[in-house]
This record gives structure tokens, sequence and C-alpha cells, in this order.
């Protein structure tokens, strides 16, 4: 099972992330492309040290929002969200590949990758401008989503993603970051959702179950004890999969 994680991230008023000490726990990283967060020194650091660990290497692009890290949906239109997102992918794939690795993955961030879950033109947009720059990667994306019937119609790759650290209020739908319950921090909760989706379930806010198709699952790097989480996550896995 792939364990992944968002990276090369500041929170405002942040001085420091824990990409370096979560990144031996992980198969997979999203790059921030410097829209919500990060510039080219960080990216620059992100992407050596997951070749160092042997890590896919993802472009997460966003809306361009630093002020609210790329959680609040921004009102642009298409061609120019098409424009920024070329830009914002075709830097983080250039990086990659300049430094001597190639790029996995693409992963949208925060409110543009919930967004897509539920504007079908825009996922359409997205999903082809991605075949367009490469039709070699894979699209990691909410499971179930209007995403993934997008991706196979279309024939590129995808991966049905799914959330450690965040509650759902449905099978496509995360509970609002606006609510108190919305992040799980608890390592036994966190390690009980991993569970879940390990039997292709998902608990709901409301506690009834869901089946879930789980292809990856996402870890947050600002969630409170992130470097401990990955490294519980990393060894259940590996228990479970060695057995």
């Amino acid at each position: 099972m792939d364990l992944n994680c968002d990276m090369g991230e500041l929170m405002p008023g942040m001085d420091h992330n824990f990409d370096a000490e979560i990144m031996p726990f992980i198969n997979s990283c999203n790059v921030a492309c410097g829209y919500h967060s990060g510039d080219a020194p960080t990216i620059q650091k992100t992407i050596l040290s997951a070749i160092e660990q042997g890590v896919q290497i993802g472009a997460h692009p966003s809306y361009n929002d630093k002020v609210n890290f790329g959680r609040v949906s921004v009102n642009t239109d298409l061609e120019t969200l098409k424009a920024e997102w070329r830009y914002q992918i075709s830097a983080v794939k250039s990086m990659t590949e300049s430094l001597g690795a190639q790029l996995h993955h693409v992963k949208a961030h925060g409110s543009l990758y919930l967004d897509m879950v539920k504007d079908e033109e825009m996922a359409m947009a997205f999903v082809s401008l991605i075949q367009q720059i490469d039709p070699n990667l894979t699209i990691y994306t909410m499971a179930h989503s209007i995403v993934t019937e997008i991706c196979v119609s279309m024939d590129m790759k995808c991966v049905h993603e799914v959330f450690a650290d965040r509650r759902y209020d449905g099978l496509n739908t995360l509970r609002s970051r606006k609510k108190e319950d919305a992040v799980i921090d608890d390592p036994e909760d966190v390690l009980k959702q991993v569970e879940g989706f390990l039997k292709g379930q998902v608990t709901l806010a409301d506690q009834s179950l869901q089946k879930i198709t789980a292809e990856s699952i996402c870890l947050h790097s600002d969630t409170k004890g992130a470097i401990q989480l990955a490294e519980r996550i990393h060894q259940y896995l590996n228990t479970i999969f060695e057995n």
C-alpha cells in the first residue's frame, strides 16, 4: 500500500517543515509548486530528499493563493487556471528531470483538489492538461470521484486516494476543516482509519460505514505529530503486508 505525503510546504507563521523526518516512512511525495506554498530552493531540496530516500515524486499544484494556503476556492477563469497548472506542473517536472529523476504523478492541492470532485468541467480540463504534458503521469485523486471516471475514459493512470488524518462526511466528501473534528491526529484513531481502508471501508462522521477503494493513503505533513504518525503507519503497513 502506497503512503503519500504533501511536502515542500510551510504554513503561514512556520519557519520549518518536517519533510526530512517524514520522508523515510513514505512511498510517494507531493511537492508544492510555489502557488500555495514553497519556492525554488524548497522544491529542489524536497526533490533531492525524495531521490535520496527512493520516494516517488509528484507535483502538487494549487490555486494561486498563498495567503489561504490554497485551502479556499478561488474564482478564476478556466483558461487562467490551465495556464497556472501547466506552469506549476512543468516547473516541478523539469526540476525533477534536471536532478536525475522522473516525475511520477500529479496531485492537486487543497480546495483545487476538492473542487474537482464536484466540477466536471474543471476535472476534465485538469486531466486533459496533464495528458498533454506527459501521458505517462499518474493522477492521484479522491477515491470514487468524477476525476477517476475521467481518467478511465481518457486512458490516464489514476490512483484512488484516501486520507489517514481526515474525517469523512461522505464517500468522497472530507469534513470541513472549519469543524473541530475534521482532522484526526490521535495515533490510535489514525491507525483505526488505516485498518478500515485495508478492509475496503471507511467510517463516516455519523459512524456509518461505506465501502471504499484505497490505493494510496495520504498523511498531511502539517497534521499534529506527523512524524510519529508517519512512522506508526509505516510500521503498521509493513507488519500487515509482511504477513
